[in-house]
């Protein structure tokens, strides 16, 4: 094949973090992993105010979100309410069905939805 002196040859560079000498593909440190720590979002940090439906299973003092759906999973994991055979679907017992708005179980995905209708 002949290439004419006119025809110009055009050469494609990958982006440049993909270049093998570039200091972004370079293993990190320890030291630039914890700089690098993902920071708490602040909305998930504020205190919500749980109603009497919630109140009966995680307290009744102002508590983050995060805290609020580690105590639902405690006492979902203390009675044994997860299914079985499908580990996603939770059954209600007598506090979580008023949570669950009277359905008999839930998906594990609809537990932070179901709560947070009931926060203040």
């Amino acid at each position: 094949k002949t290439r004419f002196p006119s025809e110009k040859r055009v050469v494609s560079r990958p982006p440049k973090g993909m270049l093998p000498f570039d200091s972004s593909t370079k293993p990190k440190t320890k030291e630039t992993q914890t700089a690098m720590a993902r920071k708490p979002n602040a909305a998930f940090m504020k205190p919500v105010q749980p109603d009497a439906v919630l109140a009966a299973i995680v307290g009744s003092k102002p508590l983050p979100r995060t805290e609020l759906t580690k105590k639902l999973w405690a006492h979902i994991k203390k009675k044994g309410l997860q299914d079985k055979k499908n580990r996603r679907m939770i059954h209600a017992d007598e506090l979580l069905k008023p949570l669950f708005g009277g359905k008999s179980s839930a998906n594990m995905f609809e537990l932070t939805k179901y709560a947070s209708k009931h926060v203040k």
